[in-house]
């Protein structure tokens, strides 16, 4: 006697119309995985966005490091544990504007910062800088509040930055700028400075 919960065999000879149709659990199973990926998909994006940002490079103030018109990915996640160092290109944005920077934080917190002869001094002493455009522009010293950091441009000459808009708060920094992605040509982890190594301030 046949099971009731088996399928039956079609014949040989019978129409592929009249075959049985699956069963219910199947077509259930199916649309629970097509439903299960789906929302996985939307979640992987929604941390993917809020771990990073991405950033579009407008004029050259940051030459000979990175270019006009190039795209970076931007990490949110890393001064979530710890706070921005020297060296660091990061993109932030100002009080009552609408438009982001990308710059390399030259001073931190509490730190005198100043400029004489296109040398940057920190608390009185020398910033060896190897990766900037060199600029003969001074600017006076300024000391950094508890939460204030110094941006500047790796194009000295041709930046607008913390010597023309002041220091920047550690809440508007966005991240640190992590790779150039756009165009393809251009491919490349974005370059920080660290000064620990090198026994600068």
């Amino acid at each position: 006697m046949e099971s009731p919960l088996e399928t039956p065999a079609v014949p040989a000879g019978v129409p592929s119309e009249f075959a049985p149709a699956a069963p219910p659990a199947r077509r259930s199973s199916l649309l629970r995985e097509v439903v299960e990926t789906a929302l996985l998909t939307a979640v992987i994006f929604l941390i993917v966005n809020a771990a990073t940002g991405r950033f579009k490079i407008d004029g050259s103030s940051m030459e000979p490091n990175l270019h006009n018109d190039e795209y970076v990915l931007v990490d949110k996640v890393t001064y979530l544990l710890g706070s921005p160092r020297r060296g660091d290109v990061v993109v932030f944005y100002r009080d009552r504007s609408s438009k982001d920077y990308i710059k390399r934080v030259v001073g931190l917190p509490g730190e005198t910062v100043e400029m004489a002869n296109g040398v940057v001094t920190i608390d009185g002493l020398p910033l060896s800088e190897p990766y900037t455009a060199p600029s003969p522009k001074s600017f006076p010293a300024r000391q950094l509040g508890a939460d204030e950091y110094f941006m500047m441009g790796d194009n000295r000459s041709n930046s607008q930055d913390s010597r023309d808009f002041g220091p920047i708060e550690r809440r508007n920094i966005v991240g640190r700028a992590w790779i150039v992605y756009w165009p393809p040509s251009q491919w490349a982890v974005v370059s920080h400075h660290s000064f620990a190594s090198a026994g600068a301030p």
